[in-house]
């Protein structure tokens, strides 16, 4: 059999920005297993699979290693695959995760806009077991849902930061986020998730659900926008609204094909 692929550049203003995830819009599930090796095949940091069900389409997502329980770029350029290429016609998008509950993307214009359910933050007091991570130390630390965020001095620190990957994949978390205060944009961020098979991920939508609470209350503003400062890079317009976060960017089509499944 032959299954429709796309790859899309999320959080992209421009073709090779952002971080590109692999979509398979499905008519029903496949087995998990070639799901997982599907995404190891195409080796991005995500591969989303939808299906329509009533009211909108089930989404899954797998890096080259794992299923994961939340994706915000995948999620964003499912919505503009379905959207541009697999005919959906309206202005939103109802997606509905087994792990993650609903989450809709808005279009306006060419800009797309992620609803994510906001994430709740820990500080925690010992640092230690980060103390190898990285030749910088943070100066706070908090534990979400999925992944520690550890606030650095400045975007210099950010910029410039060496991870220590096999340290960081001893740590138990999906993966650790490092952020700043920025001076061209509210905040700068990077994210680091070897656990679930990327080292460093260019542009993590879902890092912003924890991110965004953060600094929306650190800098007394619940609109910010944000840069993930990786070597691709992306721009995000972030939001908080109550216990959502609201995720905004563009999309840039790669590549359409198929692949061939025994």
């Amino acid at each position: 059999m032959s299954q429709k692929i796309y790859q899309i550049d999320a959080f992209a203003d421009a073709l090779f920005s952002g971080n590109p995830a692999a979509v398979c819009p499905l008519e029903n599930w496949l087995d998990a297993d070639i799901m997982q090796k599907i995404a190891a095949e195409n080796n991005l940091a995500e591969t989303a699979f939808t299906v329509p069900v009533e009211n909108g389409f089930e989404i899954r997502w797998f890096t080259p290693e794992v299923e994961v329980d939340l994706c915000g770029h995948a999620t964003l350029a499912s919505a503009y695959t379905l959207m541009n290429f697999e005919g959906f016609s309206g202005e939103k998008i109802n997606f509905f995760s087994r792990n993650s509950g609903t989450l809709t993307v808005t279009k306006n214009g060419d800009f797309l806009t992620l609803d994510f359910p906001k994430d709740n933050l820990q500080k925690l007091e010992d640092l230690a077991i980060f103390e190898k991570c990285f030749a910088y130390q943070p100066v706070e630390v908090y534990q979400g849902k999925t992944d520690y965020l550890l606030i650095f001095e400045n975007e210099h620190q950010i910029q410039n930061i060496e991870p220590n990957i096999p340290e960081i994949a001893k740590i138990n978390a999906r993966g650790i986020i490092v952020s700043s205060i920025s001076e061209n944009f509210d905040f700068v961020s990077r994210f680091f998730g070897p656990n679930c098979g990327v080292n460093e991920d260019p542009v993590t939508g879902s890092a912003h659900t924890t991110l965004t609470p953060f600094w929306a209350e650190k800098l007394g503003k619940t609109k910010l926008t944000a840069k993930q400062i990786s070597k691709r890079g992306g721009v995000l317009e972030c939001e908080l609204k109550n216990d959502r976060i609201l995720i905004g960017g563009k999309c840039k089509t790669y590549l359409k094909g198929e692949i061939f499944i025994k």
